[in-house]
């Protein structure tokens, strides 16, 4: 039986479990344990361009196909709620109105850079929602299940992964959220 993977473009990719070495650990341990990962693929990139813009003009990528993740964060009661919040890369996550709300936080702010990096075992660049803290929650906006092929990190900013949309919303712990991106 021969697998596929997601392309895109001129952007080919080899099944990302084939190519540990292009993943986060904490990203390859989540997908080793998947059932969705035969339809993760993945592919190497310049460090540099790791940036969502930078990526699809130099992979020559619909910049719509992107779905970035931003690791957001608030209190209430004493306690601090995180998330990871995906939205389509041509959109922003809502995090002062629909994010709060979600979390039921009094406000949502972006988590400080070297804790998001510490704390999901990533490059600041590369956090995707696959293999992160367990506590974290996952949230995706329903944008992004309408991509029939998603472009996302792989937890470092030398690769990226390529996967059907609708798999991000089936990812470990994932909560679809309708509106999380405007």
């Amino acid at each position: 039986m021969t697998s596929t993977t997601p392309a895109l473009g001129s952007v080919t990719t080899v099944p990302a479990l084939d190519r540990p070495d292009l993943l986060a650990p904490a990203v390859a341990a989540a997908l080793d344990g998947w059932s969705g990962a035969a339809g993760v693929g993945v592919f190497e990139i310049d460090p540099e361009l790791a940036d969502t813009a930078a990526c699809s003009a130099a992979y020559d990528l619909p910049l719509a196909s992107g779905a970035n993740c931003v690791v957001v964060s608030g209190r209430r009661d004493g306690e601090e709620r995180v998330a990871a919040c995906v939205v389509r890369a041509d959109t922003r996550a809502d995090v002062n109105g629909l994010v709060k709300r979600t979390l039921d936080v009094r406000k949502a702010s972006f988590l400080d850079m070297d804790r998001a990096v510490a704390e999901s075992a990533m490059e600041y660049g590369g956090i995707t929602p696959l293999g992160l803290p367990p506590a974290w929650r996952v949230l995706v906006d329903a944008g992004v299940l309408d991509l029939e092929v998603a472009v996302i990190g792989s937890g470092v900013r030398r690769s990226k992964l390529l996967l059907p949309g609708r798999l991000v919303g089936e990812l470990p712990g994932a909560e679809v959220v309708e509106g999380l991106g405007r």
